[in-house]
């Protein structure tokens, strides 16, 4: 599998890119959120991949950072969003905006992408609502991990997860954790300590309140 790419850019004709290295061009198809990001012709860029084997052809996306690669790995996921229309989406808004609008369930701005109908914005919201807190720390995690300067729709995820988790999200990663050493199922243990991260502050914290919401749900 082709996870990533570092070379010259040898194209750029939006959506496909051509990144040559040593001597070989390959053709990358990315999102206009990441081509507004990229260097001139001729310079060299470094491109987060995600390779698709199809009976008719094998592609490659691109992107500029791998929070936005994890987010198209997510959006490909749901039933009836391929990866043409997850470009589509990650061209028409970035990471942030696509977070919040599943959050706050805004099928209207989901709609004015081009492709994108009622049915197909109500079943992404459905689809990924249940995930996307776990989603947003996973990405927030990437974000800070990147070894490439951050962007500024990174910098801007990052900042934006940080104001809305609460909680450190290592923190929020070791009460799930611990929750589940306990006995408690993932999705369970997800829940409840997602429930209660703007209220704690810490490990153990976390763990206390969320022991204590769980128990009281049950009565």
């Amino acid at each position: 599998m082709i996870s990533r790419i570092r070379g010259e850019l040898a194209e750029k004709k939006a959506p496909l890119l051509l990144v040559e290295v040593s001597g070989i061009g390959y053709e990358i198809l990315a999102p206009m959120t990441t081509i507004y990001k990229l260097p001139d012709v001729g310079k060299e860029v470094l491109l987060h991949t995600h390779f698709v084997v199809r009976e008719d052809a094998q592609l490659l996306y691109g992107f500029i950072s791998k929070s936005d690669r994890r987010l198209f790995q997510e959006l490909i996921k749901v039933n009836g969003v391929g990866p043409k229309m997850g470009l589509a989406i990650l061209s028409g808004m970035d990471g942030v905006t696509l977070i919040h609008c599943i959050e706050s369930q805004d099928h209207g701005l989901l709609v004015t992408i081009p492709g994108i109908g009622k049915k197909t914005a109500e079943r992404l919201i459905v689809e990924m609502k249940d995930r996307i807190e776990k989603l947003a720390v996973e990405l927030m995690e990437l974000t800070t991990m990147d070894g490439s300067p951050q962007t500024e729709i990174q910098s801007a995820l990052a900042k934006d997860l940080s104001a809305t988790l609460g909680a450190n999200r290592k923190d929020i990663i070791e009460a799930i954790s611990a929750l589940e050493a306990l006995g408690y199922k993932n999705k369970e243990a997800h829940k409840s300590i997602m429930g209660v991260r703007l209220e704690a502050t810490g490990v153990e914290s976390l763990i206390k309140l969320a022991l204590k919401s769980m128990v009281k749900s049950k009565v």
